[in-house]
This record gives structure tokens, C-alpha cells and sequence, in this order.
């Protein structure tokens, strides 16, 4: 497993597992991040990633990102 900042861009991955406290859990849940869902990162830019999660573009800061293992 390694945090979504790692994966590469245009790669589907399986979330694995999401940490943080329970209510960055949940705030993560209710933008499609979900355990067996399939994420791909669009773009890395810097501060932020912008991802594609259940066909919708997100963009989430590198902290959360981090929380999210793939």
C-alpha cells in the first residue's frame, strides 16, 4: 500500500484503506473515496492532486491525500 501522493497519473488504483480521524473519513466518504473504490489522479500540481473518483473530477488538498492508501 502506499498514500495517493505515490501513484502515478492516469493509473486506475483500488483505495485500499483510508485513515485519519473519523470525521476526515467520513468527509472523504461523501466525495466517493470509499474502500474498494477506484481512484486515478489526473494531475499533481503541487499543493493539490485532482483526481477522478466515480466519474467526477476532485480536487483535494496533499494532507488528505496522504490519508487515502492505494
Amino acid at each position: 500500500m502506499m498514500p495517493l501522493t505515490m501513484a502515478g497519473t492516469g493509473i486506475d488504483n483500488t483505495i485500499k484503506k483510508i485513515g485519519g480521524k473519523e470525521e476526515t473519513r467520513r468527509f472523504l466518504e461523501k466525495l466517493g473515496f470509499v474502500v474498494g473504490g477506484s481512484v486515478r489522479v489526473i494531475s499533481d500540481s503541487g499543493g493539490s492532486l485532482i483526481v477522478n473518483i466515480k466519474d467526477s473530477r476532485v480536487a483535494i488538498g496533499r494532507d488528505m491525500a496522504d490519508k487515502i492508501l492505494v
